[in-house]
Parts: C-alpha cells; structure tokens; sequence
C-alpha cells in the first residue's frame, strides 16, 4: 500500500487506518459523529494527499480540455476553479474532476485517487491535438482545512486576503513560511474552508504550523469516514458509488457541468444533447428515511407493493438531521421530491421520501 507524507502522524494520532485507493489512509480518529460536527461547527483538517494532480499544459492546452471534459473551460478566469467530468465514449464517466485556470497556456487538474492511472492513460489516448501532459501526484501534498473557522486559522498563517478567494477560486502564496502554495476554495464538505497544494518536503511543517494556529479554535484532524458524512449531507457524488463508467452526467444531475455551446465540441456532446432533450430513463435523487433505518450502498429501492425499482449509491446516518438519508438511481418519474420509496433492509420495507438536495 502507497502512504502520504502525513502517515506517520496518522499514527502517532492512533487513527483507525484502512485501505482507500491504494493507499493507508486514516478512516477516523475521535469518532465519525465527532468529527462531523467538528467541520460543521469549528475546523477540522483532511490529509487528501492521495489525490491526483496532472499539469495540462502549452497552445493546445485549451482545446485539449474542451474535448475531454464536459464544462466550458473557455468561461473560466485565471485564478478560477470549474468542476467537470470526462465522459467516456459511452455515455458514462471516466471521473469526475476539478479544473484549476492559472493561465491560457497552463491549467490543473485534480482528480480522484482511485482513478489517476487510469485518468492519465486516458489523456494520453485522447491527446491527438499536442497538449503537453504531467501527471504531478506523486510531487503534491494536499490538506483540506474545511470549516466555519478555517479562515481564522489559516489567516494566521499568511499575507494573502482569503476572504478575497470566493469559491471556486484560488490564489498562489506564502502559507506558513511555505512559498508558491496553491490556496483554494472548492470544498467537499459544504462547511467552507480551503485546500492547501505544496511540495512533500514540506508537509510535516505545514501541519504543525495549521495545527499549531488552530488550537484556541478546537482544531482536529479528520477521516475519510466523515468527509463521506459531510459531503453526502451536501449530496455532492463521490466516483464508484453514485457516478461512475455506467453512468451519465445527465443521469446524474450534473446536467449543470455539461455545457453544450456550439463552440465548445467534446465527447459524447450528441449522446448527452439527446439524454437532455430527451430525458433519460433513470435519474439520481436524494431522499430522507421516514421509518428508523440507516441506508447502505447496494440496498435495494422498490416500490410500496415490494417492486424493486432502484437502488441505493449512498446512504448514511445524517449528524446533522440525525435521520437516515442517501442517494440513489430510480425511475426518473419516482425521482421526483414528495414521491415516497421503500429500501429493502433485512426482509422488510423501509419508507423514506425522494428530497431536493442538498441535505442540509
């Protein structure tokens, strides 16, 4: 198994570790309902060095992107983040992705652990046009510093004004000492805060000076069992269980990030342009438990007379709500909010109500 450079005091913490995309990675440390709220109330900090960072780069740069992702990377301003997929040929996705704008000619993208090789060979295979191409991932370290007093801290640390980096944008500054540091705001856990991108020799530095600014705040560090908690409360998609190679961005919800501007020419655009037009035959919704039960990835969805119509991508027990709630693909004509669905847990039917997300 791959470690990130924050390993050791994953450790030294006595986090429950565990296998995420290859890597050991730190599950939970206090609790995954502490820790939850800790986002939701204070800050809290996320080793997400696992993930993948790959340079597209050069006078083909934007063409290149246009073609492989599904948003329109021309609308973006230097200094400004786009979320996006890559279709796949098929009608499903590769991976869902960020877009980072530093200039015309040079542009980041970050992407999911579990799919960077195949993320990369898939560029690769679609670079016709030149684009110059650097998979970075293994140079980055990544922190996400999510919640209310994630500015507080953080601004203790730097010159540069984080209330000027709105979501969805980014800055390039001194952190901590810590020069060229790429500081953004495209959070997974809808609590706000900023993802911190610096070089692996400095990552020890770099979390004792955070942890160090953040104790009159109640700072602690998180696990990748609560930024599932946090992020499915927002009903953002995580890759593998609610979006993946089967599935559209339509199908999805992520019509939003799937632009169809007669400039903008890219894969599956007349595939996706009929599901639009068209609508698709399933749909992903959210929904809230009305009897007492906790929904799990896989469990069946069916109708009142026990007709199974669906099934659950996410689901957990909201911290927040302190209700079950999940997402899943039904019908699309049962995916609309107020239509009652059942999930099948151990031989009964459970009741729950399809909502608008987000959660929260």
């Amino acid at each position: 198994m791959q470690t990130t450079y924050f390993h050791g005091i994953h450790l030294n913490y006595k986090a429950k570790m565990a296998e995420f995309a290859g890597f050991d990675m730190p599950i939970e440390y206090t609790g995954i309902k502490d820790e939850h709220m800790t986002v939701r109330n204070r800050v809290g900090v996320f080793d997400v060095s696992h993930m993948g960072e790959i340079w597209v780069k050069g006078s083909s740069a934007l063409d290149f992107l246009q073609k492989v992702t599904t948003n329109d990377v021309s609308a973006l301003q230097p200094g400004q983040a786009q979320y996006s997929c890559f279709p796949n040929g098929k009608g499903g996705i590769v991976d869902d992705l960020l877009v980072y704008f530093f200039s015309p000619e040079k542009y980041l993208l970050v992407v999911n652990a579990a799919n960077v090789q195949k993320d990369w060979n898939w560029l690769v295979s679609q670079n016709d046009s030149g684009a110059e191409l650097d998979n970075a991932s293994d140079r980055f370290s990544q922190l996400a510093i999510q919640g209310p007093k994630a500015l507080e801290v953080l601004q203790k640390l730097t010159e540069v004004d984080l209330s000027a980096i709105k979501y969805y944008t980014f800055e390039v500054g001194e952190m901590a000492g810590v020069k060229d540091v790429i500081i953004s705001a495209t959070g997974y856990t809808g609590a706000g805060g900023f993802e911190l991108y610096f070089e692996n020799r400095f990552a020890d530095h770099m979390w004792n000076a955070i942890f160090d600014a953040g104790k009159e705040e109640g700072i602690k560090p998180i696990g990748l069992a609560a930024r599932d908690t946090l992020r499915l409360e927002m009903g953002f998609c995580l890759y593998g269980n609610d979006i993946d190679d089967t599935t559209s961005p339509i199908e999805a919800g992520l019509g939003w990030i799937t632009k169809f501007n007669d400039h903008k020419q890219f894969i599956d655009k007349d595939l996706l342009m009929q599901q639009k037009k068209q609508g698709t035959a399933n749909r992903l919704c959210g929904f809230e438990m009305i009897d007492r039960g906790i929904p799990r990835h896989h469990y069946l969805i069916a109708d009142a007379l026990g007709k199974t119509i669906g099934h659950v991508t996410s689901g957990t027990q909201s911290p927040v709500l302190e209700k079950g709630i999940g997402m899943g693909y039904v019908p699309a004509e049962w995916s609309k909010p107020g239509s009652e669905i059942y999930l099948e847990v151990r031989g009964k039917l459970l009741k729950a109500k399809v909502v608008k997300m987000p959660f929260i």
